[in-house]
């Protein structure tokens, strides 16, 4: 049965609703999905579908999460309460252990620590801890030289990042985006999601891979002792899983700044918006120096970890250069491992956020993102 199509698109985005439906009639029958986009800081697409979904739904974004926290940071950079050249142990004297102490936040904030994770790993209750997670990681060994290379820290940027900002300032990252951010305009994209608000979280459903699909999964499992499996915590004896992870409600309650979000789609794409443009009278967060600071790209080609081409600009992925046959050059946000994307893009003036409750093939943006974003942006351009 073709699902229904929910929601609303401006004039000239029509396309977009109809690449939607196409894209939501191919997949499983109980797909949950929500899309929005703004341009120039107005609305234009608000779409979802799925039974029991509706636009005030909310998903577990995993790592578009970093987002949030690094928008956090360019706000405090922006302020001059942070220096991105400075030491980190200018802000965290205790980092400095292990041939850390040179590392400057720039470099940490763009992937370039080497401190991915803990030779031991950490528990459960240590991952919804951004506190806890730094404390331990202030002492560990960093797997490659820092600064020397780059790889996905995974679980841990937003609390080497947040540490940062809470020695800086006396407040949690959390409690800031919370204050400057979501509160202000009114954003369902939680570091933290109320106890009232739980009623509206839509628990994270696992993968349902083809045949062919789980035949590739099966191929290529990460040993127990690489890169890979340190930064995503699966070396440990008895390691969770990160579906289990966003439906944790301790994890959403304590909102862990590198994978604990729970958003909307309309959360994720009018926090973009708000950054880069003006949205129901207020002027953007951030100012244009420190757009093209925050998508100037820092970290770009091989990175260790997923052992993949990547890049990455201040704690944002960037996203121009990922989409580099449509997006404008500076674009920049963040995916998530359950297939939420959103971003940026200051040249269109486009926010583009997505949600879906069950985890796409094969992690990371869900596919599906290169043809919405593609029609999203061929609209906001030919509108403009």
């Amino acid at each position: 049965m073709t699902q229904q199509i929910h929601g609303t698109v401006a004039d000239g985005f029509e396309a977009v609703r109809e690449e939607f439906a196409a894209f939501v009639a191919g997949e499983l029958s109980d797909y949950e999905g929500q899309l929005c986009a703004y341009v120039h800081g107005r609305k234009v697409v608000d779409l979802w579908a799925g039974d029991g979904n509706d636009a005030e739904s909310l998903y577990g974004v995993f790592s578009s999460t970093k987002g949030a926290a690094h928008l956090v940071v360019a706000l405090l950079v922006q302020d001059g309460t942070l220096e991105l050249d400075r030491k980190v142990t200018y802000y965290w004297p205790e980092f400095g252990t292990e041939g850390k102490a040179a590392l400057t936040l720039r470099e940490l904030v763009s992937h370039r620590a080497g401190l991915i994770g803990l030779d031991a790993g950490f528990s459960e209750d240590e991952l919804a801890d951004d506190r806890a997670i730094a404390e331990r990681l202030a002492d560990q060994r960093p797997f490659w030289r820092p600064g020397t290379a780059f790889g996905y820290h995974a679980f841990v940027i937003g609390a080497l990042t947040g540490e940062v900002v809470r020695r800086a300032t006396g407040h949690t990252l959390q409690e800031i985006y919370e204050e400057r951010v979501r509160a202000p305009y009114g954003l369902d994209f939680f570091l933290g999601l109320p106890e009232a608000l739980e009623s509206r979280f839509r628990s994270v459903q696992p993968m349902a891979p083809t045949a062919k699909q789980q035949a590739f999964l099966d191929a290529t499992p990460s040993g127990p002792h690489t890169l890979a499996s340190i930064a995503f915590n699966t070396h440990v004896p008895e390691p969770g899983d990160l579906v289990g992870h966003a439906n944790s409600r301790t994890v959403r309650a304590k909102g862990p700044a590198s994978a604990g979000g729970v958003a909307a789609a309309r959360g994720l794409a009018g926090m973009y918006a708000a950054a880069i443009s003006e949205v129901a009278g207020r002027p953007p967060l951030l100012k244009p120096d420190t757009v093209a600071e925050v998508g100037q790209v820092h970290s770009v080609g091989y990175d260790l970890v997923t052992r993949a081409h990547r890049a990455f600009g201040l704690g944002f992925q960037a996203t121009g250069e990922a989409w580099y046959l449509f997006l404008g050059a500076g674009a920049f946000g963040h995916a998530g491992a359950g297939g939420s994307q959103a971003f940026a893009d200051p040249r269109s003036g486009l926010a583009y956020g997505y949600t879906r409750r069950r985890m796409a093939f094969p992690g990371g943006a869900a596919p599906e993102n290169e043809r919405l974003v593609k029609a999203v942006h061929t609209a906001a351009l030919t509108t403009s």
